[in-house]
């Protein structure tokens, strides 16, 4: 019965040392993966911030934006959900946590609700559940380029434009650090003026040709940039929460390899002792 004990224990040594090197190696490659990422990441947002800081600058000062931008000035009721994860799992929450938040929010619309998912574990998961899947982009997050969010927001922008919905919201997750990611919902249209109090001040603007003109063009770059921008994000993200999960995953097997060899010593001393006994009794009836 030991020795089937014994045996028992030395496979599930054998087994989860196994899965300690590959989770050991996994947190590595996540590792890498994160510094390529990170560094795209604040790249991009540098330049994204700027931009989009300045747009959002220029919504608040100006009097003159088209009603269609604006709270209010769009009837419609459906809501457009652009909602980032991953193409892959072993990333602990980072999948779930953006499904929830976005189904949450989703259960509030009474109206026409439409999903663009961006990345396969999204996608899979609200096309089963029935969801209207408009448009999709399920290449490497951070892969993306500035042409493809163009594609990939154009269409939606074209809802927006013939009233099909009311609003585009944004869901994705933002990067803290390395050890923490956050979850954030994004209203991008129709732009809340009230919502920016602190960006910039009051300032006279001139629009040539004119004012609709000009947000009729400014308003699908904020949208494709604010969307490219998340994207990237998404992806430093993915890569720190992989990185996260697998050096937890790693450190929970050489717990479980210190308790199991804790257990086979005990087994073993336990069969020579009985060994002994059984030596030690045989030569007693011996004499």
């Amino acid at each position: 019965m030991a020795a089937e004990s014994m045996q028992d224990i030395k496979r599930r040594i054998k087994s989860i040392t196994s899965t300690e090197h590959i989770t050991s190696a996994m947190k590595l490659v996540s590792a890498g993966k994160l510094r390529k990422a990170r560094a795209i990441f604040e790249k991009t947002n540098e330049n994204s911030h700027y931009i989009t800081h300045a747009i959002e600058d220029l919504f608040t000062n100006s009097k003159e934006i088209p009603e269609k931008y604006l709270e209010g000035g769009n009837d419609a009721d459906g809501v457009c959900y652009i909602v980032i994860t991953s193409n892959k799992g072993l990333c602990g929450g980072f999948n779930s946590n953006v499904i929830k938040e976005a189904e949450a929010h989703i259960r509030m619309n009474s109206g026409r609700t439409v999903i663009v998912p961006i990345g396969s574990r999204g996608r899979d998961y609200f096309a089963k559940r029935g969801y209207e899947i408009y448009n999709e982009y399920t290449a490497p997050p951070e892969e993306i380029t500035s042409h493809e969010a163009r594609e990939l927001c154009a269409p939606i922008l074209d809802m927006y434009e013939k009233g099909e919905i009311g609003s585009v919201v944004l869901v994705s997750t933002s990067f803290v650090s390395a050890m923490e990611q956050r979850v954030i919902v994004k209203k991008m249209l129709p732009f809340d003026v009230e919502s920016n109090p602190e960006v910039g001040t009051s300032k006279f603007v001139e629009y040539e040709p004119s004012p609709e003109a000009v947000f009729n063009y400014l308003v699908p770059k904020y949208v494709e940039m604010v969307t490219y921008a998340a994207v990237v994000e998404s992806a430093t993200c993915e890569h720190a929460a992989r990185r996260t999960a697998m050096e937890n995953a790693t450190d929970n097997a050489r717990e479980m390899l210190a308790d199991l060899s804790l257990f086979y010593n005990r087994a073993r001393q336990a069969a020579i002792t009985d060994e002994i006994i059984e030596i030690v009794a045989g030569s007693e009836a011996q004499g």
